[in-house]
């Protein structure tokens, strides 16, 4: 008789608007025993995941799960790729983006459901600066908005949406280059966006014709914001139709190098990473399993 699959599933106690659900509890419920074999660690600093995440695969275990949002995504991920463990989500934050994406139930219990007979396929994962993304990687005021949250003290959508508000009168643009596929783009980034999935998460598609499995980022460039075009750009968002609504320009590209004129906010997979004038983004193809 083969060997049950091994499960670890890294919990980060802080995602989230809704902490009080008590997953050891829903994994026992839910879970098949007579199926797998798991484990449940919780990290307990910021970047605690990816090395949690690493020694599980190190350890054997076929499937090492993000307990979540999507910076926990990010970090299990991490640690992940090189690995011949596979990144499962169960969905626990504000925005879902990847789990979204691949079409993973938001509700626990569901998602949990799936792990009993999980279906593995291989994803595209992005790197900038070093430091790889799932969904998106961004520069300028979606980096300023990211850092403007985290510093709420409060999360979920509504937050977001007041943050984004608020910093949009204050936030200007800054001049770049922007090197790919053999040519040079010179303009002002208001945001540079690069997708590797479809939406930053809470079904904002920035991308919406990005595939994780096609090879290429998808590079969404907004040179400025004025009124009626941040109205359209937030209609895009929500609509899924921003790559025909003339308020930003598309690019697919495999890597791309930016100079900014002045240090500039970067983020990955909507965390604020920090300011640099400098950047080297590049697309990993297939580098990453995911149980979905």
């Amino acid at each position: 008789m083969p060997a049950k699959p091994r499960i670890c599933f890294i919990l980060n106690p802080a995602s989230g608007t809704n902490r009080r659900q008590d997953v050891p509890a829903l994994l026992a419920r839910y879970l098949h025993p007579d199926a797998v074999d798991y484990e449940v660690l919780h990290t307990e600093y910021a970047g605690h995941a990816v090395q949690l995440a690493r020694q599980a695969a190190n350890s054997g275990c076929r499937i090492v799960v993000a307990v979540g949002g999507d910076g926990t995504v990010n970090e299990v991920g991490r640690g992940l790729v090189g690995t011949q463990a596979a990144l499962g989500i169960l969905p626990r934050g504000s925005g879902n983006g990847l789990a979204r994406h691949l079409h993973i139930p938001l509700g626990l219990g569901a998602a949990i459901q799936r792990l009993n007979e999980p279906e593995f396929q291989r994803m595209d994962v992005g790197r900038i600066n070093g430091r790889e993304f799932f969904c998106t990687a961004g520069l300028g005021f979606d980096a300023h908005v990211s850092k403007c949250f985290a510093e709420a003290g409060t999360r979920g959508l509504a937050t977001y949406v007041q943050v984004a508000l608020r910093e949009y009168r204050r936030f200007q643009p800054v001049p770049v280059q922007v090197h790919f596929n053999e040519k040079i783009l010179t303009t002002d980034c208001y945001v540079l966006a690069f997708a590797n999935a479809a939406q930053y998460g809470n079904n904002a598609y920035i991308a919406p014709l990005a595939d994780i499995r096609d090879g290429l980022l998808d590079l969404c460039l907004i040179d400025a914001l004025p009124l009626m075009r941040a109205v359209r750009v937030g209609l895009g968002l929500a609509l899924g139709d921003l790559p025909t609504s003339g308020a930003a320009a598309f690019h697919t590209a495999s890597k791309v190098r930016v100079t900014a004129a002045t240090a500039l906010g970067f983020h990955v997979d909507g965390d604020y990473v920090g300011e640099n004038t400098e950047f080297e983004v590049e697309l990993l193809p297939l580098a990453l399993e995911v149980a979905v």
